[in-house]
């Protein structure tokens, strides 16, 4: 049912608005696939993993085994299992870990310390990780889903529309592939651990709610049951589906809460944002603010600087007055622009003058890093290019 709010513009005048999903081109619901994506041990519990391997007629244990070179030892050549024997290691290899994705191409820049993959899917759907090393620490950001339906207009993802949710399989192996690649040394600087992981791919992660929840879990169980990466190395990122953050906080996983919120007032964010007119701003915060009590993990407020659009002084004043008694962090993200876009990023003494903004309200900010800009670094740019080549 949609949902009707009364707002006062900046006129004085009060507005009704009630906007169905299908006005605000919002898609929650994925479209009917014709072909299901294998299933996975990383699909299922630990408990649920031994019945998974039963009904493929599968001694149960084997789904603890398989699950160890899986999670513990990132290991995907069945011939180097040898806890199997060696005439079942394939066999029992393609049945609980059915090869879920192809690489089809990476890009790399700051000298191969960034690094984005593009994956073909079982039904040839695209979708796109980013990996990154820096001196303390080595993070993967994660699709949950392949494009969008939360319809943002700057985004490039969002602007392809919902093609389907990933499975808890398919998120998962984004991890696995990062972290194998890490361990092998496949970046700068030999071996590494990876140590974070961001939800802040292609996809609303809680529009996707179960399949991150079972991913969230093979990331921060222990090994062998999942990899064994403490929670407050997790970040989830939302436009603000304040439900699914009410949902999330009673997890107990304790994850890190980003909101993507990339302007103050709900005038400007019911179109660059449109969910906001569902939840707007103010229960976004409120919702934020619920889960950093609850978990005890500070939020982030996740905010695309985009030149004469939300980089004005104004809206940085009212976002420290809004943010100055919350204990939330700004992350500023120079935008990173997509192939036809009006939009580009701030000016830098904009972007500074913003920044001086909301540290005078004693707000902690940082500026991120604009890693990635030349390999179709924003989400969805490289999936929607080689879209382009077909």
């Amino acid at each position: 049912m949609a949902r009707t709010r009364t707002r006062t513009s900046r006129t004085g005048f009060g507005i009704a608005m009630s906007r169905t999903n299908e006005e605000l081109k919002l898609i929650f619901d994925e479209p009917v696939q014709k072909k299901k994506a294998p299933k996975h041990l990383a699909d299922f519990s630990p408990e649920d993993r031994k019945n998974f391997a039963k009904e493929l007629g599968l001694q149960p244990f084997r789904a603890a085994q398989v699950a160890t070179h899986y999670f513990s030892h990132l290991n995907n050549d069945p011939s180097t299992w040898t806890d199997i024997p060696a005439d079942q290691r394939q066999s029992i290899a393609d049945a609980l870990t059915p090869k879920l994705m192809e690489l089809v191409t990476t890009r790399t820049t700051d000298g191969g310390m960034t690094r984005k993959d593009l994956w073909k899917l079982h039904d040839g759907t695209l979708v796109e990780s980013v990996l990154m090393r820096y001196s303390d620490r080595t993070t993967v950001c994660i699709s949950s889903q392949a494009g969008c339906g939360m319809n943002c207009p700057f985004c490039a993802t969002g602007q392809g529309g919902l093609k389907r949710n990933l499975t808890a399989a398919e998120i998962t192996d984004q991890i696995v592939a990062a972290a194998r690649a890490c361990a092998n040394g496949e970046l700068p600087g030999g071996p590494t651990r990876l140590s974070n992981i961001v939800f802040m791919g292609m996809g609303e992660p809680l529009a996707n709610y179960n399949a991150v929840i079972r991913t969230l879990h093979n990331i921060t169980d222990a090994n062998p049951d999942g990899l064994g990466i403490s929670a407050r190395s997790v970040t989830v990122s939302t436009v603000g589906l304040v439900n699914g953050v009410e949902k999330l906080m009673e997890e107990g996983i304790n994850c890190t809460l980003a909101i993507s919120l990339h302007t103050p007032d709900d005038e400007l964010r019911d179109s660059l944002v449109p969910i906001n007119n569902r939840f707007p701003v103010r229960e976004i915060l409120a919702a934020a603010d619920a889960y950093e009590k609850k978990t005890g993990r500070r939020y982030s407020i996740e905010y695309a600087l985009i030149r004469d659009i939300n980089d004005q002084s104004w809206r940085s004043d009212l976002l420290g007055r809004l943010l100055k008694n919350r204990n939330a962090h700004v992350n500023l993200i120079p935008l990173n622009p997509t192939p036809g876009s009006k939009w580009t990023a701030s000016r830098r003494e904009d972007e500074a003058e913003f920044v001086r903004i909301l540290e005078s309200y004693g707000v902690p900010v940082t500026v991120r890093d604009t890693r990635g800009r030349e390999i179709d670094g924003a989400c969805g740019q490289l999936a929607a290019a080689e879209k382009g080549k077909e």
